[in-house]
């Protein structure tokens, strides 16, 4: 019953949710190959944002709302891993335009 709820009072959101993802989705296909990495590497900057978020999320949830505990955890988690591999993308990136030796 507290996920109707929750869906009921946060229905703009999830719309908004939905369109950003397909949206996002629309945009990066239309990338060419050539640009894909060197944007993606660049907006993996946004992920510190999403885990600030979350973590904003994270912190104004009560104990027994499970729904934002999930939700603010799977934000972390996931902005993390952006992140991380994002600057592993980007070092390797780096790399092959430094001079050998």
């Amino acid at each position: 019953m507290e996920f109707i709820q929750f869906f009921n009072t946060n229905l703009i959101l999830i719309y908004l949710l939905i369109f950003t993802v397909i949206l996002g989705f629309e945009v990066i296909s239309k990338v060419p190959t050539v640009l894909h990495t060197p944007l993606m590497s660049g907006a993996n900057a946004i992920s510190g944002v999403v885990i600030i978020g979350a973590i904003l999320l994270l912190r104004s949830a009560t104990p027994d709302d499970y729904v934002m505990l999930i939700l603010g955890f799977l934000g972390v988690v996931l902005g993390m891993i952006n992140v991380a591999g994002g600057f592993a993308v980007t070092n390797r990136m780096l790399e092959m335009f430094k001079k050998k030796k």
